[in-house]
């Protein structure tokens, strides 16, 4: 009789739902978001998009949502982030584009008041010309850098960013002054892929990987990378293998807002942690020409704040701080 009393207490919620015309559902998790600070198809977007496909596909989560908040070179999403405080359901995808535009934008509250979680790729810049250029490597462009004041540069990254940040970090090298570099800076990679093609610009600077298939289809030519050591697949020199003493990365990481409990944090870098070391992650390393640079919780946080402390050195030297 007890265990028949019990069972009838147990269905009576479901038939008096269905009775009342109500179906039941399972309580759902919610699903993690990803929000992505600049518009869709650019670098951060494509990662953002390349995380979440790996989470699901690996079986980490079951669902992981990729939305796009842009505005004010990315900062309308820091301050969103920021404003979540405790939501452990929310990321924002970020790198050293996010960190620049903190500080030359009116952001409000600089990146290290989120919470850091992960570093995940790096990305050396690329010095990329039309197939049809007149310059072959990089000494010919140099030349004609010197010699022609209105040869004309293209970024896609806000003015702060990496491709910005590379580009008068080389002209610096060469012996340019920042200051007198033209240069037309255009909302992310298919706009500047236009802009080399169409030869409004004469020569970019864009990460390595984004413009892969441009490159391998004999649209673009390569002068030069900018990273440590030369990119497979990529036939081009070191910036130092050019003759030039300089060395830029771009990197891309995750972070969560400020405020989370002990538990929630150590769940998230868990759950990178194994995205890491999924088969799916590995290969899209692969696909995308990106670099392993993963540094999770307490390092990042470390090397978030050296590094808004060196942009912000480097910024205030170029003039474009507030």
């Amino acid at each position: 009789m007890r265990i028949r009393a019990i069972a009838a207490l147990t269905l009576l919620p479901l038939l008096a739902a269905l009775l009342g015309g109500c179906t039941v559902e399972p309580e759902r998790d919610e699903p993690l978001r990803l929000m992505v600070p600049t518009p869709a198809g650019g670098g951060y977007d494509v990662t953002a998009r390349t995380v979440a496909l790996a989470l699901e596909e690996s079986g980490l989560t079951a669902e992981t949502e990729v939305f796009n908040l842009n505005g004010s070179a990315g900062t309308t999403a820091l301050t969103r982030l920021v404003h979540e405080s405790g939501n452990d359901k929310l990321l924002m995808q970020m790198g050293l584009g996010l960190v620049g535009s903190a500080l030359t934008t009116d952001a409000g509250r600089p990146v290290t008041d989120a919470t850091p979680l992960a570093r995940l790729i790096e990305e050396p810049e690329a010095v990329v010309v039309p197939q049809g250029s007149p310059y072959r490597t990089l000494d010919d462009l140099v030349s004609a850098w010197h010699g022609e004041p209105g040869l004309r540069a293209g970024v896609g990254s806000h003015v702060g960013g990496p491709d910005h940040q590379a580009l008068m970090l080389i002209a610096e090298t060469v012996g340019l002054s920042p200051a007198t570099v033209s240069f037309g800076r255009y909302d992310g990679g298919g706009e500047l892929l236009a802009a080399l093609l169409s030869r409004k610009v004469d020569f970019a600077l864009t990460g390595s990987a984004e413009y892969r298939h441009a490159i391998a289809a004999g649209q673009l030519r390569v002068l030069a990378v900018t990273g440590p050591a030369r990119v497979p697949g990529i036939s081009a020199p070191t910036l130092r293998e050019a003759g030039h003493d300089l060395e830029v990365v771009n990197w891309r990481g995750l972070l969560a807002p400020p405020d989370l409990t002990d538990r929630q944090r150590a769940d998230l870098l868990t759950l990178l942690d194994r995205l890491r070391a999924t088969p799916q992650w590995r290969r899209a390393l692969r696909s995308n020409g990106w670099t392993d640079a993963y540094l999770s919780g307490d390092a990042f946080a470390r090397f978030l704040t050296a590094e808004n402390e060196r942009v912000d050195t480097l910024l205030t030297r170029l003039g474009l701080t507030l």
